[in-house]
């Protein structure tokens, strides 16, 4: 099979994303359980930096580039690439070689390597792993999603439907520092249960049917949503901008993420849209 034909029906994807995350992940951990290594930088957005994310980011990369030779690959941890330049991307992997650096540094760990293919504007092939657990959470457009564990024991993903005022419905949010627009959407909810996780797990308890909602009205760039958006989504559930009420795109001039609300089967949408213009 031609190395295009591969890129554009992604067989066996999966497959070879599992050994790339199975590699950073052990280099993760090996810097998680030594003290020594255990250093942090701040970058120039004054967020954290560490051992973990660098190594973690060379091994994807090269991984990466030697599967899919000529495929780019944006990165939070490499050098940005200016807007002129990736805007004529059309496949593309979108990474973020440790998601939930501050709770790595928390040592809680409520981390994730996120990976996704892209096709345009959208997340094709969503692949999440999280190093503290060893799952792996896997999806391909139009084949499902899936979480694998280390044995390789396989299963699928569906997201639980919900209506948006059933009462105690599981609500994926900070327990303190909600913002004005999070208190007041939370506020309309009938007795919801409210989550604290970091990282991309916010989407994977949605995924796996253990939460129903997540709205963000808080920063997040494209690298730390798109792989797990595709594996919501391919679970049943979806990813929307705020304000449009479109699922989220990507590799906008602007790589800041719109707010935007994660959730389940949501079977009363209208119920969301009038809780929203309010």
């Amino acid at each position: 099979m031609l190395f295009s034909q591969l890129v554009d029906v992604m067989i066996g994807m999966t497959d070879l994303m599992l050994p790339i995350l199975r590699e950073a992940s052990e280099a993760i951990l090996e810097i998680y359980s030594d003290v020594d290594r255990f250093q942090t930088e701040v970058k120039a957005d004054h967020s954290p930096l560490t051992a973990a994310d660098k190594r973690s980011n060379e091994i994807i990369v090269q991984r990466l580039a030697e599967l899919y030779p000529g495929v780019p690959v944006l990165s939070e941890e490499s050098k940005q690439v200016e807007y002129a330049q990736r805007k004529g991307y059309g496949k593309y992997f979108l990474v973020d070689p440790l998601d939930g650096t501050k709770e790595f540094i928390k040592r809680n760990g409520e981390f994730t390597i996120n990976i996704a293919y892209m096709d345009g504007h959208h997340p094709v092939g969503g692949f999440v792993y999280v190093p503290f657990t060893g799952l792996a959470y896997m999806a391909e457009k139009n084949n499902g999603a899936y979480r694998i564990k280390a044995s390789n024991e396989k299963t699928e993903l569906r997201t639980r439907p919900f209506y948006l005022m059933d009462k105690g419905i599981k609500v994926v949010a900070s327990r303190s520092h909600r913002d004005p627009r999070t208190e007041k959407i939370i506020s309309q909810l009938h007795s919801p249960e409210i989550i604290s996780v970091g990282s991309s797990l916010k989407f994977l308890l949605i995924a796996d049917g253990e939460a129903h909602f997540y709205p963000r009205y808080g920063p997040t760039m494209e690298w730390d949503t798109a792989a797990a958006q595709c594996v919501l989504e391919e679970a049943g559930g979806s990813v929307i901008d705020a304000e449009s009420l479109t699922p989220l795109m990507y590799n906008k001039e602007d790589l800041l993420n719109p707010h935007f609300i994660a959730m389940g089967s949501l079977l009363d949408p209208e119920s969301l849209m009038g809780m929203i213009k309010e």
